[in-house]
């Protein structure tokens, strides 16, 4: 079973290396989609096997996989597939995507199956940072001055995220001494979690959910995000979409989780409900005013964001389980909603809203799945994100916490509108389609993107988006076990 472990961490990292050294090769554009899809294979095993044999150690003890962390993996490898399926460069264009891009994707896949693999924290936080060293390339390789300069901003900001954490996993390693001998361990320090010193515990973690946050796009450490979304290339924004800032909500659930067991929730409650409503805040009253259609989908990240956090806020059963579902229903999404930015932009030549009137109708191809993944978005049925949702605010207001779950209600409404406002302009407006050349945009029959091969991730994601929902229920055990892999619920 450590094979299953080791397989996600070693295969991607060997075909980076292949794509290094094979850089001007056009065949490696495939490598970042084996490994996604060994990610994937690797993640549903190891489900399968911690709920029949329980939780899968190797590494000396550093490398752990219990039903979160193969839930997580699962959720990973499912979003990259689709991401990177369906930002394969059209035909004709391979050579842009060369071997050292793919290797970076191969890498970043690698950094994320390893932070949530890690039964430690201070080796997740080394995952971590490689994730933010992989992906500053990644966003700078969309080109121009607008894509170097949003991967300096997401370095610099990133960078101040990373060492706050660190600073807090020095201060819980210096805590986990009262009971013993220092471990940055998640299965130890859970268990020591009552002995830990108090103090020190409170300080440290408030420190290491604080730098997490950042990572996971958090209002108000959310300053990075818009612009590392929107400049990096559409796969890019869709991996760092769709499963980075889940990662980084990971490793704030198990933070979490040691903090609620040594001093009770009231201070993670806290700070979560505050980042959480802030970031519905940020991204409610940005989406009214957004002219660029990729930076409208990264304030959706943020939302969807500060919704997990008010998830994690109140706990419990329910609202985890809901967290985790739609973790996975989000990252589909937004995967593919990039997808169709990334090829929305190839047709018109730009990013703006005011340039891309009646989809619908010039390009159903695109018109019609970028309308249903904003529905999904915006949380309407039968898409999983629907019941997701419902279930984190039911959860809110059954534990008592009434007006920030009101408020939060009032600002999705308020996001709701804004996304809506500008998603229909797009699709229903009137007007054509605006090609790069200013001319009209190709039939959907002629168009690149327009084939089925390209449609097939883009069908496959919304459909399993629209099918989730009514599989919660055969999912319930997996879901518990995730939750109970916390140490219980507070």
């Amino acid at each position: 079973m450590a094979a299953l472990i080791w397989l996600p961490l070693l295969l991607p990292s060997l075909l980076a290396a292949l794509g290094f050294g094979l850089r001007r090769r056009r065949w490696t554009m495939w490598l970042p989609i084996a490994a996604a899809a060994v990610v994937l294979l690797a993640g549903i095993a190891l489900l399968v096997a911690v709920q029949g044999s329980g939780a899968v150690v190797t590494g000396a003890g550093l490398l752990r996989a219990d039903p979160l962390s193969a839930w997580l993996l699962s959720v990973v490898g499912a979003v990259a597939v689709i991401s990177l399926w369906g930002g394969l460069p059209e035909p004709g264009t391979e050579e842009r995507a060369g071997g050292v891009h793919a290797a970076l994707l191969c890498l970043f896949l690698a950094a994320m199956t390893l932070a949530v693999t890690a039964d430690n924290l201070g080796l997740m936080w080394v995952a971590i940072e490689l994730t933010t060293i992989t992906t500053a390339f990644l966003v700078a390789s969309g080109g121009g001055r607008n894509a170097l300069e949003a991967a300096w901003k997401y370095v610099v900001l990133g960078a101040v995220g990373v060492a706050i954490a660190f600073l807090g996993i020095v201060l819980l390693s210096a805590a986990s001494q009262g009971g013993g001998e220092a471990t940055l361990s998640w299965t130890l320090l859970l268990q020591r979690a009552p002995v830990l010193d108090p103090a020190l515990l409170r300080v440290a973690g408030a420190l290491t959910v604080l730098g997490f946050a950042t990572k996971a796009g958090l209002a108000p450490m959310h300053a990075w995000l818009p612009d590392a979304h929107s400049q990096a290339p559409a796969p890019v924004s869709g991996l760092m979409s769709g499963v980075l800032l889940s990662v980084a909500c990971y490793a704030i659930l198990r933070v979490q989780a040691v903090v609620d067991a040594g001093v009770g929730p009231e201070l993670m409650r806290i700070l979560l409900l505050t980042g959480g409503l802030l970031s519905l805040a940020v991204a409610a009253g940005l989406v009214l005013t957004q002219r660029d259609y990729k930076r409208l989908l990264a304030y959706s990240s943020i939302e969807h964001m500060g919704l997990l956090a008010l998830g994690a806020a109140a706990g419990g059963q329910l609202a985890i389980a809901a967290l985790l579902l739609h973790m996975l229903g989000h990252g589909l999404v937004k995967a593919t909603m990039f997808v169709l930015a990334g090829r929305i932009s190839s047709l018109t030549g730009s990013h703006r809203i005011a340039d891309v009137h009646g989809l619908l109708q010039r390009r159903p191809d695109l018109g019609s799945p970028f309308l249903l993944g904003a529905a999904a978005l915006l949380g309407l049925p039968p898409f999983v994100t629907f019941f997701t949702e419902v279930a984190i605010v039911v959860a809110g207001f059954s534990r008592g916490l009434t007006l920030p779950f009101l408020a939060a209600c009032g600002l999705l409404l308020l996001g709701f509108a804004g996304i809506a406002r500008q998603v229909l302009a797009m699709t229903v407006g009137a007007g054509r389609v605006r090609g790069a050349a200013g001319g009209s945009a190709a039939s959907p029959s002629t168009a690149p993107g327009s084939g089925w091969p390209r449609r097939a991730p883009v069908v496959v994601a919304l459909g399993l988006t629209a099918v989730l929902g009514f599989a919660a229920w055969p999912l319930a055990g997996t879901l518990l076990a995730a939750v109970a892999a916390l140490g219980g619920v507070r």
